[in-house]
């Protein structure tokens, strides 16, 4: 009996797919199946294609292309319709893809056979078989979820969890394990399902191994295996392995990335599965985004090991100990990228006994920012150990910064420039000399929990010039006071200004008074933290940036008394602005004075006492203010020291002279005050008593009064 007679007794006909002609070939009864003519002949797949249903049409590409990545038989139930789209008949497709023609990817020819099968009913319009029910609707809802949940997955680990959590549609495996390659070995990167070392045959095994993983590595190919049976006879070698989990059913799939077979994705069942085409087809969609989402996973757990590399290079460790004094440090880099940027801070040992403080930024969030942080912090760190001093430091970095810019200009970014703060502390005695390059001031608080920007004196940032001078400031911090040095990323990430984002630090400096390393912690969760998100700042830039934080304590004996408050500043009579200065640093120092009035007074008093000291001589003015005493009961001396000889003495200023009455608003408004003469100029001061009744004034020594000549009106004039 001849082929042609078995195919037409059974009601089987053969067809032709060529993919890339766009032409269908049909023997006489495949054209009967499909309501064409009953002849053999070649059509054009449009005509082909009238007579399936859209839906099943639009399957058989999936099914197709499925059969032609594992090298299977293509099978799919297509419903046949009439011109009014009448469902006339079921048939069944089993088809195998021959191979593309060289140079070809997407081209192939599909070779198969067509046989009619008893559902649906003809006549029944819209009817609908396995393969557009619920089903299909539950593996199309199933792919999304598991695309969505794969592709948020940031580890390796979390990746192998989604996989075990996904429900598949009728055929959820009851584990699975995950091979990857090294060299010539099978390795396994995870697994899920099986007990603590159950893992241990399977891991670094040879390719060469008689094993599905490793045959499924070297083939690229997917392998099935529908029952132990069917394991055991192409397996033999390693089914003892695998028969103790008790599974009846294993699909071992290629993971492709790229073209390039990175591993092998095992799901092993409990009850039987046939695997279908349509199972094949899920298997298959899964490993594929288990593929991605692994391959995504191991660059960015590559890229987060190589920043924390970078991060614990260039960030040192904090010196051991110092005597009588504490330290905290944090570093947050920004979050995109590498998570590395040019925030620094460093602490050096230097010869003299002393410590340096030096914290810093490099323009940008890049890899370049980065290689330049770390040549400026050696750069830095070589000057300092030298024994120079802070403004010496500073110049010198400078220019290196300046020559390695120009030398290596970045084309998108130009020249880069650095801010940088400079602090010389002395643990003995607790000074500090400060020199500052653009950079953000710091913030002194006290043991009571008060916090106030520290006014300090600054130069260009580091790059600009290469010849720049950097003055230095210098002032004691007191027992038990603390100080933080900042990047500009703790005070404006979130849409913060300077303003608005020191408002936003100021609480939190003065609630953690006890511990630094809480007190650092807390300042990054208010930046980064779950609550940063209801502190945002007015701007609508809203950009992260790398935040570096140094904090440097004081220890103070353990004594029951309060110690008292102390700020000092020293304004030039080439800087009258800082007048302004030294009235926001006396309202922050007297933040939780009693009476509000009197730190109203406080501040206008302190204004006048140093207009005067510019106006009418030529030194500069040196305010040094102390609040002492418990909450309630406190004093406030304020000293204002020049270096003029020449005594004030009191005038009696007309109604509309516009200077002459510094004396009688002193005497009006301050508890107590005088006029100190000294070896080289003098100190005027007041006091002022905290919700106290009012003093009787205290005469000054005489002769004692300001000599103020007419002068045009400053801010506020004696």
């Amino acid at each position: 009996m001849r082929t042609e007679e078995v195919l037409a007794a059974t009601a089987t006909g053969l067809w032709r797919w060529d993919n890339a002609a766009g032409t269908v070939w049909l023997d006489a009864e495949a054209a009967r199946l499909l309501e064409l003519p009953s002849e053999s002949g070649l059509l054009r797949e449009s005509e082909v294609r009238s007579r399936f249903h859209p839906v099943d049409w639009n399957e058989i590409y999936g099914v197709v292309n499925l059969a032609v990545a594992e090298g299977t038989l293509a099978e799919a139930r297509l419903r046949i319709v009439d011109e009014h789209g009448r469902v006339l008949r079921t048939v069944r497709s089993r088809s195998r893809p021959l191979p593309p023609a060289e140079g070809s990817e997407a081209d192939y020819v599909l070779v198969g056979t067509l046989q009619e099968v008893a559902e649906p009913e003809p006549g029944a319009a819209g009817a609908q078989s396995r393969i557009t029910g619920d089903w299909r609707r539950s593996r199309e809802a199933f792919l999304l979820d598991a695309g969505r949940a794969l592709a948020e997955a940031r580890s390796t680990a979390e990746v192998l969890r989604v996989a075990y959590s996904l429900s598949m549609p009728g055929f959820s495996p009851e584990g699975l394990a995950v091979f990857g390659v090294d060299g010539e070995r099978l390795t396994i990167v995870g697994h899920h399902g099986q007990h603590a070392g159950d893992e241990g045959p399977f891991d670094d095994m040879p390719l060469e191994t008689d094993y599905p993983a490793a045959e499924v590595v070297r083939t690229g190919r997917a392998i099935y295996l529908s029952s132990p049976e069917d394991y055991y006879h192409r397996y033999p070698a390693t089914w003892p392995l695998a028969r103790r989990f008790g599974r009846r059913s294993w699909a071992f799939l290629p993971l492709i990335v790229a073209g390039r077979t990175m591993g092998a994705w095992m799901a092993g069942f409990r009850h039987p599965v046939s695997f279908s085409p349509d199972e094949r087809a899920v298997l298959t969609t899964v490993a594929r985004m288990l593929a991605q989402a692994l391959a995504r996973a191991g660059i960015a757990e590559t890229e987060r090991e190589l920043s924390q590399g970078l991060q614990r290079t260039m960030m040192p460790s904090l010196v051991p100990s110092i005597p009588g004094m504490t330290v905290a440090a944090r570093y947050v880099p920004t979050g995109g990228g590498l998570q590395v940027g040019g925030d620094w801070y460093d602490m050096i040992p230097l010869p003299n006994g002393r410590v340096a403080l030096v914290i810093g930024d490099v323009q940008g969030h890049d890899v370049r920012a980065a290689g330049l942080m770390g040549q400026l912090r050696i750069a830095l760190r070589a000057y300092a150990s030298e024994g120079h001093r802070p403004d010496a430091v500073l110049s010198r970095a400078s220019r290196f910064l300046s020559g390695l810019t120009d030398a290596h200009e970045d084309a998108e970014h130009g020249p880069r420039f650095a801010t940088c703060l400079y602090a010389e502390a002395d643990p003995a005695t607790g000074t500090l000399d400060i020199a500052r390059a653009g950079h953000p001031d710091p913030v002194v608080m006290t043991p009571d929990g008060t916090a106030f920007i520290r006014q300090t004196a600054g130069g260009l940032p580091l790059g600009i010039e290469s010849d720049t001078d950097y003055p230095t400031t210098g002032f004691t911090l007191e027992p038990g006071e603390t100080i933080m040095l900042c990047t500009d990323g703790l005070i404006e990430t979130g849409g913060h200004d300077l303003a608005t984002g020191w408002v936003r630090l100021r609480p939190i400096l003065e609630r953690h008074t006890s511990d630094l390393e809480k007190l650092a912690d807390a300042l990054v969760q208010a930046v980064h933290g779950p609550g940063s998100h209801y502190t945002t700042g007015p701007l609508v830039d809203r950009r992260e940036d790398d935040v570096a934080v140094l904090l440097l304590r004081r220890e103070s004996p353990a004594t029951r008394l309060t110690p008292p408050r102390r700020t000092a500043l020293t304004i030039a009579q080439a800087e009258p602005e800082r007048i302004a200065a030294a009235r926001q640093q006396l309202r922050e120092m007297l933040h939780d004075w009693a009476d509000p009035e009197q730190v109203d007074s406080a501040v206008l008093m302190i204004s006048e006492m140093a207009t005067n000291v510019l106006v009418h001589t030529d030194g500069d003015a040196l305010m040094v203010a102390e609040a002492s005493g418990e909450h309630g009961e406190r004093r406030l001396r304020v000293e204002v020291a020049d270096g003029s000889d020449e005594l004030p003495h009191k005038r009696r200023p007309g109604e509309m002279a516009s200077s002459g009455r510094g004396l009688v608003l002193m005497e009006m408004l301050a508890d107590a005050w005088g006029v100190d003469p000294r070896g080289e100029g003098k100190s005027i001061w007041f006091e002022l008593y905290e919700s106290a009744e009012p003093a009787e004034l205290v005469e000054p020594v005489e002769p004692v009064g300001l000599v103020e000549p007419p002068a045009p009106e400053p801010e506020a004039d004696l």
